[in-house]
């Protein structure tokens, strides 16, 4: 008998996974999402362009194209802290009083943004990186007990003025910009880093300072038309935009840049033109000399043209002080800077001008001196806590004067402006400690000295001014605080090694 041989018998479920093994589904769902990823880039591109036509039609294509490099920066700033410090640096020399074409209640100036982003992104780093030291540095409680001192007496203050919306703003800003400090020391560490941001200093600094000369070269009618374009920023718009000594057209103009006062942009130039000066004799230095030495003349040309006698008496102390304790060639520079300036045909008005002031002959100085008076007379009234920082409690007196000592003891008291003189003793103390263990021709070296030098360029134009310590100039506050953390950190790094 013949045995056949049974065939298996074929099973549905086994042929169809077999059929199923072949599909290449990786491939199918790849396919699949490019498919959905092509959908979705082509509806956001198409909301995105209607939102951008509606946003160019009604705000116009320079607010339009600002707000979409302001997203753009505030990306990048949160990968990377130190691409905020640059935009801050950016706001504080070319746009320290743009405000937002927008407004949600309030319009947050450009100022505000850029130190919001630089807290937002270092609180977030605190919280995702719990086991991260928070630093203080010798400085800290110094600050925080002057922080809480001009809380207290802006408080006891509002007793004999009342709050406006206006002055709760600008004291929450001078309170963040203070804080800066804290933000600087806890995320900036390394020369390298110091150096990025000093180079972002110089190039934002001689910007504004090269745009400063072409304005003031340029005619009045031209740099009216020029400045009055920032005018949806806030901005002053008018022939009020250009500036003159004591406010008189027949007398020379004055450069202000986008700084709108020439004695705020005179007191950037210190810090900028400080910076800058050891790096011309540095080992290793952040630029080439040539394009360091076009940086600072640039510098000084503009401070020159600003007329600003006390900032160009506290970037001669800065650079004086260089020259005596480290650098011996840059006093060569500054001498023949002040022959150049005493005798060249074009600067006779301003050493004229200069010596009036130091005489007391001119208008300018006569009323400085009044408010100096008047300024006594309030800290002799209220010497402990001072008169706050809404307004002053007496009607024949005022809460103005251009100092930035007297101003701070008339607002927060002698205990006030003693607090502020400690943190400053402080800080020099530490740099003094510093000083012996520098290490020489490395390339923290000269950014320490460059630091240090802009803050005492600050303290002795602060003597005669009082955009360091104001309300009104937010900027300022935060590039002097700025500069305090930088120097911290790089005394911190040199007693750290």
């Amino acid at each position: 008998m013949i045995r056949t041989r049974q065939l298996p018998q074929r099973r549905p479920w086994r042929w169809a996974w077999r059929r199923l093994r072949r599909v290449d589904w990786l491939n199918l769902l790849f396919l699949r999402y490019r498919l959905l990823g092509f959908l979705s880039t082509l509806v956001l591109s198409a909301l995105v362009g209607i939102g951008g036509g509606w946003l160019v039609a009604v705000a116009g294509p320079i607010v339009t194209a600002a707000l979409v490099v302001a997203v753009a920066g505030g990306l990048w700033v949160l990968r990377n802290i130190e691409v905020g410090y640059w935009g801050l640096v950016a706001v504080i020399c070319l746009l320290p009083f743009g405000k937002l074409p927008v407004e949600i209640g309030l319009k947050p100036s450009f100022l505000d943004v850029a130190i919001g982003l630089l807290f937002f992104v270092w609180l977030t780093g605190l919280v995702t990186q719990p086991d991260r030291p928070f630093v203080t540095t010798p400085l800290g409680l110094p600050i925080l007990v002057f922080l809480l001192l001009a809380v207290m007496t802006f408080v006891a203050g509002l007793g004999h003025a009342p709050l406006t919306p206006s002055v709760a703003r600008h004291f929450v800003e001078v309170l963040l910009n203070i804080l800066l400090f804290f933000v600087v020391v806890n995320s900036l560490h390394r020369p390298e880093q110091l150096a990025r941001l000093t180079r972002v200093i110089l190039l934002a600094g001689f910007a504004t300072a090269l745009l400063g000369i072409v304005l003031y070269l340029l005619p009045d009618s031209v740099a009216i038309d020029l400045l009055s374009m920032l005018g949806r920023f806030d901005y002053p718009v008018g022939p009020g935009v250009l500036r003159y000594i004591r406010d008189d057209p027949s007398l020379p103009q004055r450069a202000t840049s986008t700084s709108v006062d020439p004695n705020v942009l005179g007191g950037l130039l210190i810090m900028v033109g400080a910076l800058g000066a050891p790096q011309l004799f540095a080992r290793r230095p952040i630029f080439p000399r040539r394009w360091t030495a076009l940086i600072l003349a640039t510098v000084g040309i503009c401070l020159v043209l600003t007329f600003s006698r006390g900032s160009f008496i506290g970037l001669g102390v800065a650079l004086v002080v260089l020259a005596l304790l480290r650098y011996r060639r840059l006093g060569l520079l500054l001498l023949l800077a002040l022959l150049l300036i005493g005798l060249l045909p074009v600067t006779q008005t301003y050493v004229q001008h200069f010596i009036q002031g130091l005489r007391g002959e001119d208008l300018a100085t006569q009323m400085r001196f009044g408010e100096y008076r008047d300024a006594l007379t309030l800290i002799g009234r209220y010497p402990i806590f001072g008169v706050g920082f809404a307004g002053s409690p007496d009607i024949d007196t005022y809460v103005s004067v251009a100092s930035v000592y007297l101003l701070m003891a008339v607002e927060m008291g002698v205990v006030g402006l003693t607090a502020f003189l400690v943190v400053m003793a402080v800080l020099f103390y530490r740099a003094w400690q510093a000083w012996h263990r520098l290490p020489r021709e490395t390339l923290l070296e000269p950014l320490w000295w460059g630091f240090h030098a802009a803050i005492v360029g600050a303290l002795v134009g602060g003597i005669f001014d009082h955009y360091f310590f104001n309300l009104n100039f937010q900027h300022s506050v935060a590039f002097f605080w700025l500069f305090v953390g930088l120097a911290t950190v790089a005394t911190e790094e040199v007693m750290g090694e």
